[in-house]
């Protein structure tokens, strides 16, 4: 299993070699790919790897090539499969012999006898690339749901990708630059992404569910991989069931690892349920599960109930660790570490980001790497069983555009006009929500409302989706933690699909399928809690200090943002309080102020050209 960073340049016009950018590259790659690195190079290729060893920790290096059929096939990959073995047994079959125990070996022997079919066949989270030397021909591909990163640069017969955006900027012919575009997804979409989009100027990046070709005539790509919807014929039991199985082996087949691993524990369902199906399994073997949570320093003493928080988690964390006799660790973030991580979030991410919950996510990770090396988290069971007060409040589900962002007239006021005149905001975000609530596959027999519960998920795992994973891989990463996220096993997803409404919606309740599933996992405290999403501060000193860092800027005229955002509007932000989110639910006007800084860091630091 690798878990790490990959780049690399394919260019047909000169003949490459190894030059000093891409050494350059290499070393961006560090945090992501502490233990070692390398580099494959020939006439026209040079790939790029580094590397955080989890599994065949001696023998597992990469770049790495095999020889089938007289073409010389060589990969970089980032990820983890977790039916390694399944598909190891497939090719011996065929004659294959295998020289380690790890997963690059396996998809790179896959790719050679089965070519682009191969990746239907791996179950788990990936970015790769295998070049042929033979054919001079570059395949790329990326899991299903989109957990591992993979960006790329076009330009006249020469490709250059990497895993982080930050590593492209080494080559001498990318530079960072934005156009009205880049604008409107940093104004109108973030800490969200056009899918596909890197927002500086000609970065893009490989969609999920998708693989492609670059050769001498070009790029290619197709996608491989999209929910499929069924007609539901199993009963809720048999339906329950089928959901325990699947949760259950998706986190049991996570656990595989050569390093210590642990869990995420905020005491809501999610992390509970990975929690205990994970305890359990280890407890097999002697094992004790280790446990981390997160809070912030006076959070009890400020906490407010609100529809979306109606409670705080730390009752449930120590119930839910006492209940699993687990290792338990809880981390206090404190107001001056939480503002000041908001530079390191925007240095993780390469973007302006969802603010503190990025760099509380940041600050929470590099905590839990000095006990372990790997992670499980709930990510995705909310946009895949419809936990969401989108998909639940009527009114919210059946408005016209992004759930997550009601917010376009609020975003587009804080442009400066001069940009706002060349900019139709609405139709920008409009169009993009037109496209994929379209694209939304339903079956004819669909009534209304299973066809809109379809394209509420389709569109948040597309969109809301992609931002959580992102936070969830730059953040980890950063600190060289790896976190798996069990609940985005495509199997889960396109099972769920299909699955009606009323069985999710079970007792009423928000998840209440998966509920049903973890009866007799949870305690019954733990297991009908209403929904609390991520943790933030209620500390009223964390509006003080980001207050503080927004008077800096608007006091320095020569500020980069200024070119962008409207004075008179970031000023307004320091003496009105909104309840309407910027994004999702916990983005308010703290965070709303937060992600200006961010994006004043971000002109800054990569010395962002505009062009209008």
């Amino acid at each position: 299993i690798f878990v790490c960073s990959i780049g690399g340049e394919i260019d047909f016009i000169n003949d490459l070699g190894v030059k000093d950018y891409h050494y350059a590259m290499i070393d961006t790659m560090k945090r992501r790919g502490p233990d070692d690195d390398d580099v494959y190079s020939c006439e026209n290729a040079v790939l790029l790897h580094a590397r955080l060893a989890v599994i065949d920790v001696e023998r597992g290096k990469q770049p790495m090539s095999f020889i089938y059929n007289g073409s010389l096939y060589t990969i970089v990959y980032n990820g983890e499969i977790y039916n390694t073995d399944e598909v190891r047994n497939v090719l011996i079959e065929k004659g294959i012999s295998f020289d380690t125990s790890s997963d690059t070996e396996v998809i790179l022997k896959a790719f050679a006898v089965f070519g682009e079919k191969c990746v239907n066949m791996l179950n788990g989270i990936f970015a790769f690339a295998v070049w042929n030397e033979k054919t001079k021909r570059l395949f790329m591909a990326r899991d299903r749901m989109g957990v591992k990163p993979f960006f790329y640069y076009l330009t006249g017969g020469r490709i250059v990708f990497a895993s982080e955006i930050k590593s492209l900027f080494k080559h001498p012919l990318i530079k960072p630059k934005i156009d009205l575009q880049g604008i409107s997804e940093l104004m109108l979409i973030a800490p969200g992404r056009t899918p596909g989009c890197g927002v500086f100027k000609g970065i893009k990046e490989l969609k999920q569910g998708y693989f492609a070709y670059f050769d001498k005539f070009g790029f290619r790509e197709k996608k491989y991989w999209e929910v499929t919807p069924k007609e539901h014929t199993e009963s809720f039991e048999e339906t329950v069931e089928k959901i325990r199985f699947l949760i259950t082996d998706a986190i049991e087949r996570q656990l595989v690892s050569d390093v210590p691993v642990g869990t995420f524990l905020s005491g809501g369902l999610d992390s509970s349920l990975i929690s205990s199906v994970a305890s359990r399994y280890m407890k097999k073997s002697g094992e004790r599960l280790k446990t981390f949570s997160v809070t912030y320093r006076d959070n009890e003493k400020y906490f407010k109930q609100s529809k979306f928080q109606p409670n705080s988690d730390e009752m449930y964390i120590k119930e839910m660790a006492e209940y699993l006799d687990s290792e338990h660790t809880m981390v206090v973030i404190d107001t001056p570490d939480l503002a000041k991580a908001l530079y390191n979030a925007v240095d993780a991410r390469d973007l302006p980001g969802m603010a503190d919950v990025d760099s509380s996510l940041l600050l929470f990770c590099d905590e839990i790497k000095k006990h372990v090396t790997v992670a499980l988290s709930g990510e995705c069971a909310d946009e895949i069983f419809g936990g969401y007060p989108w998909y639940r409040d009527e009114k919210i589900r059946s408005a016209y555009g992004f759930p997550w962002a009601q917010s376009t007239d609020y975003r587009s006021s804080f442009l400066k006009s001069d940009i706002l005149r060349k900019i139709d905001a609405k139709s920008y975000v409009n169009s993009k929500y037109d496209e994929y609530v379209a694209s939304a596959p339903y079956i004819e027999s669909d009534n209304s409302t299973e066809k809109r519960m379809k394209e509420m998920v389709y569109l948040n795992m597309h969109w809301f989706m992609q931002t959580l994973l992102d936070r969830k891989d730059r953040m980890s990463m950063y600190s060289g933690l790896e976190v798996r996220v069990p609940f985005c096993d495509y199997r889960i997803a396109d099972y769920l699909y299909s699955v009606p409404w009323e069985m999710k919606d079970y007792k009423g309740r928000e998840k209440g399928l998966l509920r049903k599933a973890a009866e007799g996992l949870l305690p019954e405290s733990v297991l009908w809690r209403k929904k609390s999403p991520y943790p933030k501060t209620h500390n009223p000193s964390y509006l003080a200090a980001v207050s503080s860092e927004l008077k800096k800027i608007l006091e320095d005229k020569s500020s980069p943002i200024f070119e962008i955002a409207d004075y008179n509007a970031l000023s307004a932000l320091l003496t009105t309080e909104r309840s309407e989110p910027w994004y999702g639910q916990l983005m308010t006007t703290p965070q709303t102020i937060a992600f200006m800084i961010q994006l004043n860091y971000w002109l800054e630091k990569f010395n962002v050209t505009i062009e209008l």
